[in-house]
């Protein structure tokens, strides 16, 4: 049974505004990869876009630079492993989803794979800004579909209460990860 669900497009922001890891998939010529990354954030509302930032040795980027389009997956507790895993190692001579048997599904929009067991999905288009690429190696994209977990997130809103093992990671350095705490309502704080 499936526990995805479709995320308005106003909303997708709250997927990645608290900050998590996440795996960026992309594909282009018969060819995907899929790579960790610790610095992506939303940026805009209306139309949804976000950042994230790629290094130039990764065929990730050199794919998603072909295709002009990518995935943001945000992954769980669960997925911590192969969130280590896929961020150590190149996809350039290995299939990483056929290697380490990540199961993945279609998107709405893009060609770029979804991986399975995430707590969120955003399909991207790149919008190009080749000094911020080369530079700084900065990625901007609009988000043309957003998915989302409902068991954590419904009606805008994480809420991982019951479902530990969904709960994001936050990569703080060096293989160390934190994990998304607890809600509290900002009207109770004051």
């Amino acid at each position: 049974m499936t526990h995805r669900r479709p995320v308005p497009l106003e909303k997708s922001y709250r997927l990645l505004n608290h900050g998590p890891t996440v795996l960026v998939s992309a594909a282009h010529g018969g060819q995907r990869n899929i790579m960790a990354a610790a610095w992506a954030m939303p940026l805009d509302f209306q139309p949804p876009k976000v950042a994230v930032v790629l290094d130039k040795s990764t065929w990730t980027r050199q794919l998603l630079e072909a295709s002009g389009t990518f995935v943001l997956n945000v992954p769980v507790v669960a997925q911590a492993d192969i969130v280590q895993t896929v961020g150590n190692t190149s996809g350039k001579e290995l299939d990483k989803f056929a290697a380490y048997g990540l199961e993945t599904f279609t998107g709405e929009q893009v060609d770029a794979p979804l991986l399975e067991g995430c707590a969120a999905w955003l399909e991207c288009r790149l919008l190009p800004e080749p000094h911020n690429q080369g530079q700084y190696d900065l990625f901007v994209a609009e988000v043309v579909s957003a998915q989302a977990d409902e068991r954590v997130f419904r009606d805008g809103h994480w809420d991982f209460a019951g479902h530990d093992q969904l709960r994001t990671l936050h990569h703080v350095a060096g293989g160390h990860f934190l994990v998304i705490g607890d809600g509290i309502d900002g009207k109770m704080i004051g």
